[in-house]
């Protein structure tokens, strides 16, 4: 085996491509992923998780790679990172203001995705396509642009009244996903929810909500030779080594031919990545 790097790992970085390019940070180096398809690779945990905000070593990570006390007191792991609905800036009661105005007062865009069936989805404006690539999306439509988070979360939960806003990821990963019409789910659901996005309108103000009517369905393509049968995961807190070919990356996940693996789930661990 040939050691390809060590460190601190992260989630997989992407690029729009034919079919999308995926890199695998290690300290301070990048591995390209989609060279080792078809090759048997070994992942090796170090033993060892250091928080990716204070470096802090620590024996469990936390909302995917932090240590308790920053999990505690990030505005990033907030519990409104996860339900934007609930932000409570204008309470005085973010964790940061200063964060929140950066990253929260910023615009973001609604969209629906097809990753195992249709869902609706949020994300700052910056990270289309990323977001919709960690998700395994194969197609991608925006449908609102709106100012901040707390808008885009008040959209996602009306929409999510008539569907799903997360992922099937076993489903996703199976890659069984029919193509669907982007366009015509969001103008049944602009029509299911008429009175709600009013009254979003009304309280908001038509600047702040810009629906987007002419929006162009995306299809993504993603490195994958074969997809599993069944879907089976390594974890390495309880096998520390995992080793098989690589048959296809999606989402997050690498695909070997003895189960999948969450890499974003492992963000600060310690890790070393090789291949034959």
């Amino acid at each position: 085996m040939q050691l390809l790097g060590s460190g601190s790992v992260s989630k997989m970085k992407t690029t729009l491509a034919e079919p999308v390019e995926y890199r695998l940070p290690l300290g301070d180096s990048e591995v390209a992923m989609n060279p080792l398809l078809s090759k048997k690779i070994h992942i090796r945990y170090l033993g060892a998780i250091n928080c990716t905000h204070c470096g802090r070593k620590t024996n469990k990570s936390f909302s995917q790679g932090y240590c308790y006390p920053c999990f505690k007191k990030l505005p990033q792991c907030d519990t409104c990172i996860m339900s934007p609905e609930k932000c409570h800036f204008q309470e005085g009661t973010c964790r940061d203001a200063a964060w929140g105005e950066a990253n929260c007062f910023t615009p973001h865009i609604v969209y629906l995705a097809n990753s195992s069936g249709v869902k609706v989805g949020i994300t700052r404006g910056t990270q289309v396509p990323t977001r919709w690539i960690d998700q395994g999306a194969v197609q991608a439509l925006p449908i609102f642009r709106v100012q901040t988070r707390l808008q885009s979360g008040l959209i996602e939960r009306l929409l999510g009244e008539y569907v799903a806003d997360k992922t099937n990821w076993r489903a996703m990963l199976k890659g069984q996903v029919d193509e669907l019409d982007l366009a015509v789910v969001r103008d049944e659901l602009m029509a299911k929810c008429a009175q709600g996005i009013e009254g979003l309108l009304e309280q908001h103000g038509v600047q702040a909500l810009q629906a987007i009517d002419n929006g162009e369905a995306i299809n993504i393509n993603y490195p994958v030779i074969e997809y599993p049968t069944k879907v089976v995961t390594h974890n390495l807190d309880k096998t520390p080594e995992v080793e098989g070919l690589l048959l296809g990356i999606k989402g997050q996940y690498l695909i070997l031919d003895t189960g999948v693996i969450n890499m974003r789930k492992y963000t600060a661990y310690q890790i070393e990545l090789s291949s034959e």
